[in-house]
């Protein structure tokens, strides 16, 4: 798809997806240009919309299903169902078509005009009368209220033919010697002609007689030498408003009440205007195509929005209704489908090109020619490039130069090699610059109408805030919650702090009044805040406390045990006894008794040790074995023992320690 961009205006080329190719190159060249990529990227909006040699008009139903194309060689007409995207029907004709009517909402009722004074009816199945004018026509119009098809031409009798009664009726004659153009108005019927020696003339198809006479010649430039600028084109836009085109190039726009154009459009090329079309969903602006060129432009200021230059002679246009599809037939086998979004929408049948234009708008448009690059005569200074003006490496064009992009870009690079570090360092300060603007605390903006309202209600928002975060659990409460609206920004309340007619006035009676109620409520907000602040404080602390009391309970319910162990050896610590060996006193027996079971059997074992180590010089090596034996034996006893002791509850234990 190939993108132009004129005056801002993207333009997409829908025909197909080649590059735009310089007229200047060879034959061999364009052969070579001309890649198999770009062939299977190329978007076919309707299948074989195209003739076998070229195109001349085109037309759409008034439903939006059909589109009728008439073209040669040989003469033909095909009908293309929007629908499907895909040819319908073709019929072919023994003459070449002038024109083509479309009298039905469908593709049931048509009527063409060939070059042999033939008009030819035809339904749906096949052609269906025929008839013949006395003198070649040019152009004909249908008046749906009374089934008339009027035919102008190169007579100065305009010829009516009634398809109810199937016969000509009464010509009406005028004194233009022949006309170009004719239309209906689809408001009041109006019947308005342009002949050949500029003047536009109006007739009431009522009462066949001419309702006023404009000469148009006097507005339009004749630069053609001798001949008098002849009416080519006419389009009605509503029931007042009449575009004339002239074969000058100038588009001149009329107020039917009045008999001077209150604005005239030049297209600058000395060429007919072939044909004219008001869009219907931007009223402000006008289509309109002569051989060469298809300008869409304001009617209001005559600004151009954009313009299409197809590079072949144009036939006629057909403007989508309510969208930016434009189709231009020209002498060329494809039938140009160009597509404008500022223009308006896809059309509902091809809704898939917004979506494909989307994706393209985000990538930059190549504006003239893909393999060359324009320079100016300063960049090719800048590049060192100068010396090579006049040789085949540069084009000339305009104020510049045409070259070759390889060449461009291997130049750039040796002119620019540190391009990339400024490239980075340039991404790396901007990096910076956000994380700056995001670590930057937003300053408030006061207004200068009521500023102390102001400053009071961002006060208040500020302290809503803080205690909504207090009294969130989680943070990522805090984070889904919406924002609140504040009162400052709600355009409800916009003009309190802008219009200074709505300034508060302290001196003001009303305002003395209702101050003292004020100035209360006020302190009564404060002392509640007080209070829920208070509140919140306190049951912070308890849920403090409460948790250092879980904290030093599980602690104590922990080391309760180890804690009663020391005590109990610091005060065997202190008690000395001397007991013979193997003695055993009845105190010593209420003591162990009072110990608990580990303890006992700990204090066993330190007995024994100490037996053992005082008698160390008596005992054998059979002896210490069987003490170590022994040593063993109670250590895994206790071991067992204390395996199948069961831990007391935590109740019980907290009541034990309630006790004391």
């Amino acid at each position: 798809m190939q993108v132009t961009n004129v005056n801002d205006v993207r333009v997409y080329n829908l025909t197909c997806a080649q590059k735009a190719v310089p007229e200047w190159i060879n034959d061999d060249k364009r052969k070579k240009l001309k890649k198999e990529a770009d062939v299977k990227q190329r978007i076919e909006l309707i299948q074989g919309f195209e003739m076998p040699m070229l195109s001349s008009s085109i037309a759409m139903t008034r439903d939006g299903q059909y589109i009728f194309v008439t073209g040669s060689y040989k003469p033909r007409v095909r009908c293309y169902d929007l629908n499907e995207l895909s040819l319908k029907f073709e019929r072919c004709f023994d003459h070449e078509c002038i024109q083509m009517k479309i009298l039905s909402e469908d593709y049931s009722k048509i009527v063409f005009m060939h070059a042999n004074r033939y008009i030819e009816f035809h339904s749906q199945v096949g052609n269906y009368h025929t008839i013949r004018t006395p003198k070649q026509g040019r152009q004909f119009d249908y008046r749906y209220s009374s089934c008339d098809l009027y035919c102008v031409g190169a007579t100065n009798e305009i010829y009516r033919f009634n398809l109810e009664q199937g016969q000509f009726l009464e010509p009406i004659s005028s004194k233009s010697p022949g006309f170009n153009t004719c239309q209906f108005n689809p408001e009041h019927e109006l019947f308005a002609c342009g002949s050949v020696e500029g003047h536009l003339e109006c007739y009431d198809p009522r009462a066949r007689s001419i309702a006023g006479q404009i000469d148009c010649a006097v507005y339009a430039n004749s630069n053609s030498g001798n001949s008098l600028p002849a009416v080519s084109c006419l389009k009605f836009k509503d029931a007042l408003n009449l575009s004339v085109g002239m074969t000058t190039g100038q588009i001149l726009l009329f107020d039917i009440r009045s008999n001077k154009p209150y604005f005239i459009k030049d297209h600058n090329y000395n060429l007919p205007i072939k044909r004219i079309d008001f869009h219907t969903q931007n009223d402000d602006y006008i289509l309109s195509i002569d051989k060469k060129i298809c300008k869409i432009w304001n009617r209001h200021t005559g600004k151009n929005l954009t313009s299409i230059e197809p590079g072949t002679p144009v036939n006629d246009m057909l403007n989508v209704p309510g969208s930016g599809l434009i189709c231009l037939t020209n002498d060329a086998p494809k039938i140009f489908v160009y597509y404008i979004p500022t223009l308006g929408n896809a059309p509902k049948w091809c809704t898939f090109l917004d979506n494909i234009t989307e994706e393209l708008e985000e990538k930059p448009a190549d504006t003239v020619y893909d393999d060359y690059k324009f320079l100016t005569l300063k960049e090719l200074d800048t590049l060192g490039l100068s010396h090579l003006i006049g040789s085949d490496l540069l084009r000339a064009y305009m104020h510049g130069y045409f070259m070759d992009i390889r060449l461009y870009n291997q130049a750039k690079t040796v002119a620019e090699p540190f391009a990339f570090a400024e490239y980075r360092k340039k991404k790396l300060r901007e990096k910076i610059d956000e994380k700056r603007e995001k670590s930057r605390v937003p300053l408030p903006i006061v207004p200068t109408v009521n500023k102390d309202l102001a400053e009071k209600l961002l006060l208040d928002e500020g302290e809503s805030t803080t205690k909504n975060k207090k009294k969130k659990k989680n943070q990522k409460d805090a984070e889904d919650k919406a924002p609140q609206s504040s009162v400052l920004k709600d355009s409800r309340f916009q003009s309190l702090f802008t219009n200074p007619d709505m300034q508060i006035d302290v001196n003001n009676e009303a305002f003395k009044n209702i101050a003292p109620l004020v100035s209360r409520l006020n302190k009564q907000s404060v002392v509640e805040d007080d209070s829920i602040s208070v509140e919140n404080g306190d049951e912070e602390e308890d849920n403090e406390d409460g948790k250092e009391e879980y904290d030093d309970m599980m602690d104590d319910i922990l080391t309760s045990d180890e804690e009663e162990q020391e005590k109990r050896e610091k005060t065997q610590s202190r008690r000395t006894k001397l007991v013979p060996v193997g003695a055993e006193d009845e105190s010593d027996e209420e003591t162990l008794r009072s110990l608990s079971f580990s303890e006992r059997a700990r204090k066993t074992i330190e007995s024994k040790n100490s037996t053992s180590s005082t008698r160390l010089h008596n005992i054998n090596p059979v002896s210490t074995s069987s003490n170590e034996k022994q040593k063993k034996r109670n250590f895994d006893d206790t071991e067992d023992h204390r395996k199948n002791v069961r831990r007391a509850p935590r109740g019980r234990m907290n009541s034990r320690r309630g006790e004391r």
